[in-house]
């Protein structure tokens, strides 16, 4: 009798092992799903010009980058990824730093655009580009549609072949949500050149983009 009874209570013990989980990771693995299935939010077209949102480090290089490009109307810096609302610099919490890409399809394409994003960073450095570490500067490709998505997949695919060990550290996720930065954030590069991060950071990593992409850049950035 003795014996059942360690028995029976062994396997109650066991069953519990799943409920007593830290609710923590619980948590995380249950918005990790949510997100996987949330579906993408697809923006509207205004006089003909699209959007696209990317990001991969600190915005202020990222909106430096994709300024440069022929058929991008505006960059706009900012935070997305998450699920906090009204993200601030000072505390942006799940979400990445970002940008929104407000391009024009009849010049450049998405496709174009995601090239843009692989040939300019680490490919590999995973939760940072460069200096910059963490989650805030974590590489994410956002898709709003079916389409964006396959072209996205097709070239991580390809990336990673070539890669052979290593593997493309960029999140692919549904579109949601772009939130804007502050004021001061925007067109930080261009308003900022004395600024040491800029001078040792961000333009050495837009001058390596336009060397290695200069028939994609604005005539008056292809010297």
């Amino acid at each position: 009798m003795k014996r059942i009874t360690v028995l029976i209570v062994s396997i109650f013990l066991f069953s519990l092992q799943g409920a007593c989980k830290p609710s923590n990771e619980k948590n995380k693995e249950a918005e990790a799903i949510a997100q996987k299935e949330q579906s993408p939010i697809q923006t509207e077209s205004v006089n003909g010009l699209k959007k696209a949102y990317f990001a991969s480090g600190c915005f202020w290089c990222v909106e430096a980058i994709y300024e440069s490009v022929e058929g991008v109307k505006e960059v706009i810096s900012g935070y997305s990824g998450g699920k906090t609302k009204n993200p601030t610099y000072e505390n942006h919490a799940d979400h990445a730093e970002a940008v929104e890409v407000i391009y024009d399809p009849e010049t450049i394409s998405f496709s174009q655009l995601v090239d843009v994003y692989f040939g300019s960073q680490n490919i590999t450095q995973v939760n940072g580009q460069g200096p910059d570490h963490g989650a805030s500067y974590r590489s994410i490709v956002f898709y709003q549609n079916d389409d964006e998505k396959k072209i996205i997949n097709e070239k991580i695919e390809a990336l990673n072949k070539q890669l052979g060990g290593d593997k493309v550290a960029a999140q692919v996720l549904p579109f949601q949500k772009f939130w804007d930065a502050e004021n001061y954030h925007q067109n930080y590069e261009k308003n900022h050149p004395e600024n040491p991060y800029i001078q040792n950071v961000s333009i050495p990593r837009l001058n390596r983009f336009k060397e290695k992409f200069p028939e994609l850049l604005k005539k008056t950035q292809n010297h």
